[in-house]
């Protein structure tokens, strides 16, 4: 397919959040030319709907600070290990973490402003699954609004920065060896563009949006992971898709919900079913702050112990919660609550992908020139489950690496180009697709609904994407096939993969691990 335009750069970032605006921000520091491919709108500091899951990050980063005689890069790493379920990789998980404090220093440097006490220190907060206090935040819950505005403020002021907002990526350009070179890409007006660099870093974020309702901006819908399978990169860990335990319950919507962060729960709200029982007595010794999928499991139980489409978060006894807490407390004000008055409904909602495009500690995928950071990345950290607040500090610290990585292979020639049309792929109705996944392959899951669906997904149609939607709508059928797949496979339960038809495992992660 003829091009109408083609651009050179020495680093093309696909994705605008705080892996991606980390690694264009670092690369441009160190004299790079750097390429973002965002496909939100621009960034405007007003806006309430971004497209970047990193904005509405509520809790904060986990990270250790050396100054902090409580807390340790080994301890971290074991919450994180244990969060796992067993597959987490210890060397990679122990390298990210090691690197956490720097990268947040950077992002200091570049103007973050974090919540900090009369020492001048951070405050720190706890979450799930941690054992220590060690969950910086900003903003009180608006940590990820902190991050996002700084970077963008520091990409979009960057004279080596182009950002070309409103643009989607439609495939990853290769060499005739097979080495990424860069991408063609999409814009509203139907136009295609080719940019060349010896690097391309893809930091689109998760896939959310295979569910009727996630916490994840509209944008999250697998485009990195189906960018990447296109050409060949290895895709693993699928199957664990980690399901939030407190999502605002808003019957019949579709969609981005509103999160309600665990921090709450690390200053004491405790969840009670509609009875006003405790959701999570006599499940873990941890309570209301166990993993996540544990937490997760506990309230679809008491949901199914109940009859009831939800049960409470209660937050009422947290001293100056709309303080502490704007970000929720603005989110429930909108279905007309409190929450230093009322009760919330909750309900677990999609939130994070924990598997994706394999990469190495330095972000590199099996495709050569081929990088990936963030949500989009399997790096090893998140395992069967992800440990709370570990993913921005994720996106700074690969962000970080792929940009140094770009920075030596900055002189490298680029080959010939290989030509490759765009070609018909299966692409399900987003409703549709939506439907079946949350019935069949969300927080629980078994053989008949898994086999019934996939078999679904290999009867959909195929055509020629010719837009944004298209493009999406095939990602998502892509991701879908890849996690019901996974699913399939793992016959056990473990992490935030719950098969229901496996009681004897889905027992054993309930318990401590």
């Amino acid at each position: 397919m003829a091009s109408d335009a083609a651009l050179r750069t020495d680093l093309v970032v696909v994705g605008a959040g705080v892996a991606g605006l980390t690694a264009a921000v670092t690369a441009a520091e160190a004299g790079l030319k750097v390429l973002v491919i965002n496909k939100g709108r621009g960034w405007h500091p007003g806006d309430r709907e971004p497209s970047t899951a990193t904005y509405f990050a509520q809790g904060g980063i986990a990270v250790v600070e050396p100054h902090n005689t409580d807390d340790s890069v080994a301890l971290h790493t074991r919450d994180t290990v244990v969060a796992g379920a067993g597959l987490t990789d210890p060397v990679a998980t122990e390298s990210i973490v090691s690197d956490g404090f720097e990268a947040v220093s950077a992002l200091v440097r570049w103007g973050a402003l974090f919540d900090t006490g009369a020492d001048g220190h951070f405050l720190r907060t706890r979450e799930g699954g941690h054992s220590v206090r060690r969950i910086i935040h900003a903003g009180g819950d608006a940590t990820g609004a902190q991050v996002q505005r700084a970077l963008a403020q520091k990409a979009l002021s960057h004279p080596n920065i182009s950002v070309l907002d409103s643009t989607y990526a439609q495939q990853i350009l290769r060499s005739g060896d097979g080495t990424a070179l860069g991408l063609a890409v999409g814009s509203g007006d139907g136009a295609r563009t080719e940019v060349y660099a010896p690097t391309v870093v893809l930091a689109t974020g998760g896939a959310g949006h295979m569910y009727r309702a996630t916490t994840n901006p509209l944008g999250a819908t697998g485009d990195g992971i189906a960018l990447a399978h296109a050409v060949g990169a290895a895709v693993a860990d699928m199957e664990f898709i980690q399901f939030h335990p407190t999502m605002l319950y808003r019957p019949g919507v579709r969609g981005r919900r509103t999160l309600i962060s665990e921090a709450l729960r690390g200053e004491g709200a405790v969840l009670v079913d509609i009875d006003g029982n405790s959701v999570t007595a006599g499940v873990h010794p941890l309570g209301d702050l166990a993993p996540r999928d544990v937490v997760a499991n506990a309230v679809s139980a008491a949901m199914a112990r109940t009859g009831a489409e939800h049960v409470y978060l209660d937050a009422r006894h947290i001293t100056d919660v709309a303080r502490r807490f704007p970000t929720v407390t603005a989110g429930v004000a909108e279905i007309g609550l409190d929450p230093a008055v009322d009760l919330i409904p909750v309900v677990p909602g999609a939130h994070y992908l924990c598997g994706g495009v394999v990469t190495d500690t330095a972000g590199a995928t099996t495709v050569p020139g081929l990088y990936a950071a963030g949500e989009v990345a399997r790096t090893g950290l998140h395992g069967a489950n992800r440990l709370a607040s570990n993913s921005l500090l994720e996106g700074l610290v690969m962000g970080t690496r792929v940009a140094e990585a770009a920075v030596e292979r900055s002189g490298i020639k680029l080959m010939a180009l290989r030509s490759t049309p765009i070609i018909e792929v299966p692409f399900a109705p987003r409703p549709e697709l939506q439907d079946q996944m949350s019935t069949h392959a969300a927080l629980s899951r078994d053989q008949a609904g898994l086999s019934a669906l996939a078999d679904r997904l290999e009867s959909v149609p195929s055509r020629r994407p010719s837009g944004l939607t298209d493009h999406e709508d095939a990602a998502l059928t892509l991701t879908a096939r890849l996690v019901v797949a996974s699913a399939l496979a793992r016959k056990e339960s473990r992490g935030c993969h719950h098969r229901t038809d496996d009681p004897a495992a889905l027992t054993s992660t309930l318990e401590v691990r």
